[in-house]
């Protein structure tokens, strides 16, 4: 009895907060004879693709403000075109990059994540950038989580970390090589290097073994033809108020999460750097902070800051506007701040909640209908901000921005609400029945 208890308190020392509920020894055996350095190889490829697919996306307001410029000259691609319109290239891209999820963790389990990503890099260095990056962005996020349990959160926080660090390194280059350059080459040039980077990366993926074996026992009684069905996870997992709330809790962040990012982008070359570094600290920082206090904890925690921020800050630099000059600096730039670093988690800490929330088996799954919700929130998001800003003229003052703001606020705490209701089913479903509350969750 003794020894048993000792064994026991040996798993609970090594697993995570899921792993404490449900022991998973196959796991724990695997990562002590996997070496390090596999770890290492598969969260450097999972951050390069990030920083190519991720970082270029971000990217997208440089490339918006030169459109809008030539939209303003005669003959030109953009001659005439309306800023709403070029609104739409940078969201049809950032929500391509999820929409397609749930097909593209298909084919990802019927003939390997490597081949999915390849062809991803090809289609981002020619043409489709978005269907391009979502081949090869999704079957990264999916593949990384399986490969860890004590610190998921910090190696997701890592992967995650490359479209901050790549959206701060393109910022700066794309505008210097769209002056030298032009805008076409330019789209040349990063389309050709990110082919080679996320092929590179792609190519050393795997899924982890215990995965790989589950994944390979599922192929053996199915049809090759599975690659065109959509993975959908159980209707009872469907029909439970934890994914109910998961889902509302995805839409609303998304459809907000991108509009200040735009716009930062579009407003100031400083205030996007500022935030794509604060984004990148952030995810790795939380990340860090998550696998300690729980990832459910830091999701919540972290959205109810970021609707704080938004509301307590952006609002009210929108409505003081240029009236007091001091005032005016500082809360637009302490609100970059601190929304680059907290609302960056609800992309880190995604995937880590799904396990703790559904387990590794119904992950793939899962991950790929959340990540279709969040392409589809931001297809509508951005569009619909854009035009609260937009419809007050093409010059724009600070109250232009008081519709976006209040709307993304309201999202961000709707949002927090969602992730609350989630956390309490999370806690009902491991008391299992019981009233004992779960703390590290």
């Amino acid at each position: 009895m003794s020894q048993n208890m000792t064994m026991a308190r040996g798993r609970l020392k090594v697993a995570s907060s899921w792993s404490d509920h449900h022991p998973n020894p196959s796991l724990i055996q695997r990562q002590r004879l996997t070496s390090p350095s596999r770890y290492i190889i598969v969260v450097l490829a999972a951050f390069m693709i990030s920083f190519m697919t991720g970082g270029l996306q971000f990217g997208f307001g440089i490339y918006q403000a030169h459109y809008e410029t030539m939209a303003l000259e005669d003959d030109t691609p953009f001659t005439g075109a309306t800023a709403a319109r070029l609104d739409l290239i940078g969201t049809l891209a950032i929500s391509m990059l999820t929409i397609c999820a749930p097909v593209v963790v298909a084919w990802s389990k019927t003939i390997g994540p490597q081949k999915v990503m390849c062809a991803g890099g090809l289609l981002v260095g020619g043409f489709l950038m978005g269907v391009g990056s979502c081949l090869s962005f999704v079957p990264s996020m999916v593949v990384v989580p399986a490969w860890f349990d004590k610190h998921r959160a910090l190696a997701m926080g890592i992967v995650s970390a490359g479209s901050g660090v790549g959206g701060l390194v393109w910022a700066p280059v794309l505008v210097a090589c769209i002056e030298k350059l032009g805008y076409r080459d330019t789209l040349r040039m990063t389309g050709t290097l990110g082919a080679v980077v996320v092929c590179v990366c792609g190519a050393v993926l795997t899924w982890e073994p215990a995965m790989a074996a589950r994944i390979r026992s599922e192929n053996t009684t199915t049809s090759r033809l599975k690659m065109f069905k959509v993975p959908l996870p159980p209707w009872k997992t469907v029909k439970q108020r934890k994914f109910i709330a998961q889902s509302f809790s995805m839409f609303c962040q998304s459809a907000a999460y991108y509009t200040p990012a735009f716009f930062f982008a579009s407003d100031g070359a400083n205030l996007t750097a500022v935030n794509n570094a604060c984004n990148a600290v952030g995810k790795i920082a939380i990340g860090l902070v998550a696998d300690r206090i729980g990832r459910l904890n830091a999701l919540f925690l972290t959205t109810v800051i970021c609707a704080a921020v938004t509301l307590g800050l952006w609002v009210p630099s929108i409505a003081i506007g240029m009236s007091h000059e001091s005032v005016a600096r500082s809360l637009p730039v302490s609100f970059t701040v601190l929304y680059g670093i907290f609302a960056s988690a609800y992309v880190s800490l995604f995937p880590p909640a799904l396990v703790e929330l559904f387990g590794m088996e119904l992950m793939p799954q899962i991950t790929g209908i959340m990540y279709m919700i969040m392409g589809v929130a931001s297809m509508i998001g951005t569009p619909v901000a854009g035009a609260l800003v937009r419809g007050h003229g093409e010059i724009k003052e600070s109250g232009d921005y008081m519709g976006m703001g209040i709307m993304v606020g309201t999202l961000m705490a709707a949002a927090a609400i969602f992730v609350a209701w989630m956390r309490l089913e999370a806690t009902a479903d491991r008391a299992q029945g019981g009233r004992k509350w779960v703390w590290k969750l």
